[in-house]
């Protein structure tokens, strides 16, 4: 019995190392690509445009039809669920305010968050694996290349401009789908409801979920950049690593997404 508690606590114990030592990678990495993105040119290795765009035309254009589908299912539930839920009271006429809230400040830049995480966070944990494998960037290093620069900073750069603007693109499918349902079911105008959208919502709601959308791209480019600079075990292991990618960036949002609202909204 003694023994087997030991066992259970060593096993913690390497746990943690290994988290503690995990975090302490990704804020070396992100503050190696700070630094690259800031002083490369001085450096005389700019951070070139070509792969920065590259990135931003697989993270954001192909994204699109995946997060126009969802983002329209998520307002139509929105407002399905909000009706039915203020019948109860009469107040089904109020039921705008709580879909354009719900999208903009929370909804969009989750799903959009998780759906990037899926897509690209996943890719970018399996190129970097399979890299690692093949020793590609041991490569780079002897050619006196950084491989942060070459190939964090173009990803992490494409992230965090596209997905605030792929969370601004799900608000307005979201609204849109949204309110055809409310002005089937309640018997009023699309342009009513557009209007009544724009006076309830404020700029601060709006800035609310695109400074969550860019917190979650940089959470999402570090997690995959950590777990395919830490795959071993071949081909097997860049499957696991790319899994434990997906699930721990997954993780990483909503925790983030908790903390940002209950410091924001105190």
């Amino acid at each position: 019995m003694r023994d087997r508690v030991l066992d259970v606590l060593e096993n913690v114990g390497r746990a943690a190392t290994r988290g503690v030592a995990e975090l302490g990678f990704a804020a070396s990495l992100l503050g190696q690509s700070v630094y690259w993105l800031v002083l490369g040119r001085a450096r005389k290795q700019p951070v070139r445009l070509a792969p920065i765009f590259a990135q931003g035309m697989d993270i954001g254009i192909a994204a699109l039809p995946i997060i126009t589908v969802l983002a329209a299912t998520i307002g139509l539930m929105l407002a399905i669920q909000g009706i039915y839920t203020l019948k109860t009271f009469g107040a089904e006429s109020r039921v705008t305010l709580g879909v354009a809230l719900s999208t903009v400040r929370e909804f969009s830049p989750l799903i959009t968050g998780i759906l990037v995480a899926g897509r690209s966070g996943s890719a970018l944990a399996a190129r970097l694996g399979t890299m690692r494998i093949n020793q590609e960037i041991d490569s780079l290093t002897v050619m006196g290349i950084s491989p942060v620069r070459f190939l964090v900073v173009p990803p992490l750069v494409a992230m965090v401009v596209l997905m605030p603007l792929l969370t601004l693109w799900a608000d307005l499918v979201g609204l849109a789908a949204a309110g055809l349902y409310i002005a089937i079911e309640l018997q009023t105008t699309f342009a009513a409801y557009a209007d009544e959208v724009l006076s309830l919502l404020k700029l601060n709601d709006l800035l609310h979920g695109l400074a969550k959308s860019a917190i979650f791209a940089v959470l999402v480019t570090i997690v995959g950049v950590v777990n395919g600079a830490s795959v071993t075990g071949g081909a097997e292991g860049v499957g696991r690593m790319t899994t434990r990618s997906v699930v721990h960036a997954i993780s990483a949002i909503v925790v983030t997404d908790m903390l940002f609202v209950f410091m924001v909204t105190r």
